[in-house]
C-alpha cells in the first residue's frame, strides 16, 4: 500500500476536551454559540462530541461523532498557532475509553495535535496534514481489533516516525497482558482468561469446581464483561451462588475471569497508583486511596479526605527515590515486553511488597485538570510528565531511538 500524501492543510480547529473541562458553567453558553456559528457541519458535530462527552451525555456524544465521521475523518485540536512539534494521532471511532486522551498531555504546549480517524477497510484521505511524528491512539478491545489490524496495514510504510505501532497495542488485551508479564521477577499479575457465558454458567451450576475448570484460578475471583472500562460490570465473586447471581444481572456473551488478590494495606484501605512509562521511564500520575478494592480516583474520596491527599502528596514527592526504585527493574521489563513508547500502568503493591499490575494500555487518563487549591501539589509532577512526553516527541521527530 502506498504511503500517504503529506501536505500542509489549514484545518478549522475543534475545542479540546481538556479546555472544556476547565470551563465554568457560565462559559458554556458562549462556547455553544461559537460552535453553532460555524458553517462547517463536520466540526460542529465533532465539537458537540467533545462537549457532551465532558457534560456526561455519552450516547448523544457518540451520535454526534458518528455524524462527524460520515463527513470528515481529519480534525485539528484547538491550541497553539505556532507549533514547534506537529503530532498526528491515529484514532478510532469511540469514546474516551477507546483512544489515548492526548489533548490532556499536550495542554498549553507548543504541540499541534491533529486527529486522523481510521475506519476499518476505508482508505486514508487523499492528503493528510504533514507532521513530525505520529502516534497510534486507539486502544485494544474486541470492537477495536479490526481497526487496529487495518491501521497496521496502513502504517507499514509510514513516511514519518510512528510511536506505539498498532501491532504492539494489540499486546495489551487483558488476557494477553497476563501472558506477556507473568514471568517478570518481582511482579504479580492475576491469571486472566476470556470465558464464554455458557462456560461460566456451567461453573455457576457447580457442575465443575472453578479451580478444576481453570487451573490457577479459585474463589474469590473477579468477573467483568468483555470490552468494559472504568470498572463497569467488574465484581468480586466468592462462590458459585454469587456467580449465578452475577450472570442473572449481566447478559453479555463473553467475560474476563481473573484471580482476586487482596492488596489492602494494614489500615484496611486499598491503594492504587497510575504510572506512565514514557520512552521506558516511569512517571507518577496519581495515587488513589479507597475503602473499596475497586479504586477509582474520582470516587475514592481524595477530595473529602485531607489525610489521603497528604499521603498522595508524599507518595508523588517520594516516587522516584521510593516506588520507582523498588520496582525499577519490573517497570523496565514491562516497557521492554510491551514495546510501547507510551503506556499507562494501573498498579499497587502486594502485602509482601511485590509490584501488583492490574492493567497496562495506552488509554489511561493522564491529566492536570484537578480543580481547587487542594490538589496543587500534583501540578509540578504532571508538568514533569508532560515535559517528558514532549521530549520523546522531539527525539522521535529527529529520527532518534526513544
Amino acid at each position: 500500500m502506498n504511503p500517504p500524501v503529506l501536505t500542509e492543510l489549514a484545518l478549522a480547529p475543534v475545542v479540546a476536551m481538556a479546555a472544556i473541562e476547565r470551563m465554568q458553567c457560565s462559559e458554556i453558553p458562549a462556547l455553544l454559540a461559537r460552535m453553532l456559528a460555524s458553517s462547517d457541519g463536520a466540526r460542529l458535530y465533532m465539537n458537540q462530541y467533545q462537549l457532551f462527552t465532558i457534560a456526561g451525555n455519552p450516547d448523544f456524544a457518540l451520535e454526534m461523532q458518528g455524524k462527524a465521521l460520515e463527513i470528515e475523518t481529519l480534525y485539528r485540536i484547538e491550541g497553539t498557532d505556532k507549533p514547534a512539534i506537529r503530532l498526528l494521532a491515529l484514532m478510532g471511532a469511540g469514546d474516551t475509553t477507546d483512544n489515548t486522551p492526548l489533548d490532556y498531555l499536550i495542554e498549553n504546549s507548543d504541540i499541534r495535535l491533529d486527529l486522523l480517524y481510521v475506519l476499518p477497510g476505508q482508505l486514508l484521505p487523499g492528503a493528510i496534514p504533514d507532521h513530525d511524528v505520529a502516534i497510534t491512539a486507539l486502544g485494544i478491545s474486541d470492537k477495536n481489533r479490526a481497526t487496529l489490524e487495518w491501521m497496521e496495514t496502513l502504517t507499514a510504510s509510514w513516511p514519518r516516525p510512528l510511536l506505539n505501532v498498532p501491532g504492539r497495542i494489540m499486546r495489551c488485551a487483558r488476557d494477553g497482558v497476563y501472558q506477556l508479564l507473568k514471568s517478570i521477577p518481582g511482579l504479580v499479575i492475576p491469571p486472566t482468561l476470556r470465558i464464554s457465558r455458557q462456560a461460566l454458567m456451567r461453573v455457576a451450576a457447580a457442575q465443575m469446581p472453578i479451580a478444576e475448570a481453570y487451573a490457577g484460578i479459585d474463589y474469590p475471583v473477579t468477573v467483568r464483561p468483555m470490552d468494559t472500562q472504568s470498572g463497569i460490570g467488574l465484581c468480586r465473586i466468592d462462590n458459585a451462588q454469587a456467580l449465578a447471581a452475577y450472570l442473572e444481572t449481566y447478559s453479555e456473551a463473553e467475560f474476563y475471569l481473573s484471580g482476586y488478590i487482596d492488596y489492602r494495606s494494614p489500615d484496611g484501605l486499598f491503594r492504587k497508583a497510575r504510572i506512565a512509562l514514557i520512552a521506558g521511564q516511569p512517571y507518577i500520575c496519581h495515587l488513589g486511596i479507597s475503602d473499596d478494592w475497586i479504586v477509582h480516583y474520582k470516587s475514592a474520596g481524595m477530595r473529602e479526605h485531607a489525610d489521603r491527599r497528604a499521603e498522595e502528596e508524599y507518595f508523588m514527592k517520594d516516587f522516584y527515590t521510593g516506588f520507582a526504585q523498588r520496582h525499577g527493574q519490573a517497570l523496565r521489563d514491562i516497557a521492554e515486553r510491551s514495546g510501547l513508547d507510551y503506556v499507562v500502568i494501573d498498579c499497587a503493591e502486594t502485602q509482601s511488597g511485590a509490584l501488583l499490575v492490574f492493567e497496562i494500555d495506552n488509554r489511561g487518563w493522564v491529566h492536570a485538570t484537578d480543580y481547587g487549591d487542594i490538589f496543587l501539589y500534583k501540578q509540578r509532577h504532571m508538568k514533569y510528565l508532560f515535559t517528558a512526553f514532549r521530549a520523546m516527541l522531539v527525539k522521535m521527530s529527529l529520527g532518534c531511538d526513544v
